[in-house]
Parts: structure tokens; sequence; C-alpha cells
């Protein structure tokens, strides 16, 4: 109860003090932050709420949803990872152009997280990108909390059958961030997916009961720092859709974005697991 006192209580506090999200007039000495939501959410769901406490913290924040079907932008998210991704580095473009900066921070979750890593390798834009913090990137596909287990039971032919359903009910992200799903395939390649220049920082928690096991999201290349929630907050049983709305992982965002990766900082007790 006292923490989600508190959480209200400094996301309140954040709003007011927002110049405004989205604003391509906003001053800052950073970079500007370019948010991405994760699979079935939206740029005024997911990552909003922290969104609006850097915003107070004195950065200037742009986010916009991707990956939703015409006609139905309240989901966004669905489309293939490959559609989804030219959207995303168009918008990175957009906003280099409006607000003069050379380059952006990138802070992605679960799929955004997943889109911080693809859309520099595959897009073209890794020159217009600084820092990036991805928060519980399917980086080598998820189990989902093992369902997706059961789509090996009867061998490749049944994964196969479960991509063809989810493809005809309009979520090709969830079946492309699987085990052996297209994108996730396309990621790890053989090729680095680290691009020359971005300095890339993955947060988890060992906890995350949806990108299962929780270690898929790491990346063990040159220019990757992978940081469970818990080496710094032990205490913190934060578990995935919490992550976005968590005051420990929101300072661990700060750090990557301030390139201090040893600030500390209060840890408070943490979100419930889910």
């Amino acid at each position: 109860m006292l923490y989600s006192a508190l959480v209200s209580t400094l996301v309140a506090a954040a709003s007011v003090a927002a110049t405004g999200i989205n604003d391509f007039s906003c001053q800052s000495d950073s970079n500007p932050v370019v948010l991405l939501h994760g699979l079935g959410a939206t740029y005024y769901e997911d990552l909003n709420f922290l969104q609006d406490w850097l915003q107070s913290e004195g950065y200037c924040t742009y986010s916009r949803t991707y990956g939703a079907y015409d006609g139905f932008p309240f989901v966004g998210g669905l489309k293939p990872i490959n559609e989804s991704a030219p959207e995303i580095a168009s918008y990175i473009k957009e906003v280099v152009q409006k607000t003069g900066s050379s380059q952006v921070n990138l802070v992605g979750h679960s799929e955004g997280a997943f889109q911080t890593l693809y859309v520099p390798k595959f897009e073209g834009v890794a020159g217009l990108i600084d820092r990036i913090a991805a928060i519980a990137p399917p980086s080598h596909g998820t189990s989902f909390a093992g369902l997706y287990d059961l789509a090996y039971i009867f061998g490749n032919a049944s994964r196969e059958a479960v991509g063809d359903v989810l493809q005809d009910v309009g979520c090709a992200a969830c079946n492309d961030l699987g085990p052996d799903g297209p994108a996730v395939d396309l990621l790890n390649n053989g090729q680095p997916i680290i691009q020359p220049g971005n300095q890339v920082t993955i947060i988890a928690s060992k906890t995350d009961e949806l990108v299962t096991p929780p270690e898929t999201a790491f990346v063990h290349e040159a220019g990757v720092r992978n940081v469970y929630i818990q080496s710094t907050c032990p205490f913190d049983p934060v578990g995935h859709i919490g992550e976005a709305y968590d005051l420990n992982v929101w300072n661990l965002v700060k750090n990557v974005l301030d390139d201090t990766p040893n600030r500390s900082f209060v840890c408070l007790a943490g979100s419930p697991g889910k």
C-alpha cells in the first residue's frame, strides 16, 4: 500500500513538472529520449509514467504507438517485427530532424526493448542512436512462461502450426518473439546484434514471468552491460509488466541515459511479481 501511494505521488509530481511529452520545442542538455512500448500496448499505456518521470528529470521525451493495425489504433505492437521496425526508424529520423539533435537515446520495454536492438541492426539508423536501455527484451526468444513449449509437443510441424495461428489472429509479433520466431532468428543470425557506436544496457528481472528464462534477455557482446534489477535492489520482486512502472527500474534507466552506471539510489521494496 505504501509503495503504491509513493508511486502515485511521484507520478503526479512528474506530470506536474513535465513540460510536455512529444514537444519538439523541448530543450535539454541530454539527447532526446525515444520510448518504445511493449506488445499489445500503446505510447500512452506502458511506458507513459516513466516518460513523464524522465521529463520531470530534465529529459525531452518522445513516443508513438507502432505496430497497430489500420482502424484499430488502441493496441500496438501486433504487426510483424519487420513491419514495425521501419515505423520506428522513421520516427527516430523525425525526432532527430525536428529537434535538431544529431542522436537520440532509446528506452524500450519487452517488444519495444527487442526493437531497440533490431532497428539499429536492420534499419540503417544506428548512427542516429547513442545509448540504449532495453528493459526485458526477448532477445533470444521467450517461451512465454512455458506456453511455447506446448507448441513443440509434436515437433517443428506443430510449432509452425502455432505460428500460422498467431499470424491469422493478428499477432504476428507474438510468433516473431517466440522460440525460433522469424525476428528472433534474424536478430541472432550470426552477425553482431550490437551496432558500432551504440552503448547498450539490458535490464532484466530474475522474477520475470513472461520473458522466460529471464537470462535469455541478455546479449553477451562487447558494448553491452547486462544488469539484473536484483543485483542493485535485491528485495525487488518485480515481474514483466511491473518493470515499466517500477521506480528502481526507472533509476536504472536514468543511470543509462546519464552514463552513470555506478550511481547509487534508494531502492524501494518494489512492486509485486506481476
